[in-house]
């Protein structure tokens, strides 16, 4: 799995965990070990920019999701599949101030939020979304198990 990650934001923020859990998330899903993905953590300004301009919203937000080649992800091996070769999933941008407020509100910390949001972020890049009450179920539901399964095999090493 290739997965790059930069941190244009200016906040000291350890992202191995952050490649890890997508890494984990991944996997689970069944996509393809040599399928690429990007994830950006960027500051504020940059992200209600991206945010006006990519979302129609107003101000920053936590977590944006851009894929690349969301209708033909290729699963892996013994998965039906129109594309021979690994997809370019797209792009993960965090905002980790964001994240860092929204921690306070939840009672966790600020990985714990960057951990969450990435994962979230992973699943709209395969196509998930929560627009509606039974999508925002699922997905949230699947959200909850990647992180839980991801931190019992983290707590487990």
């Amino acid at each position: 799995m290739s997965i790059e990650i930069a941190n244009e934001s200016g906040i000291e923020t350890a992202t191995d965990p952050i490649l890890a859990v997508a890494r984990y998330a991944l996997d689970e899903m069944g996509i393809n070990p040599l399928a690429e993905l990007s994830i950006l953590l960027v500051e504020v300004e940059y992200m209600a920019e991206l945010n006006n301009r990519w979302m129609g919203g107003d101000g920053p937000t936590d977590v944006l999701a851009f894929p690349m080649d969301e209708m033909t992800v290729d699963r892996g091996p013994g998965a039906a599949s129109d594309q021979a070769e690994p997809a370019l999933l797209g792009d993960i941008v965090l905002c980790p101030e964001v994240a860092a407020k929204q921690a306070v509100t939840a009672g966790h910390s600020t990985d714990d939020e960057l951990h969450m949001l990435t994962v979230h972020g992973v699943l709209h890049l395969l196509g998930y979304d929560h627009a509606e009450p039974e999508e925002e179920k699922e997905m949230f539901a699947l959200q909850a198990k990647l992180l839980s399964g991801w931190r019992a095999s983290r707590d487990n090493a």
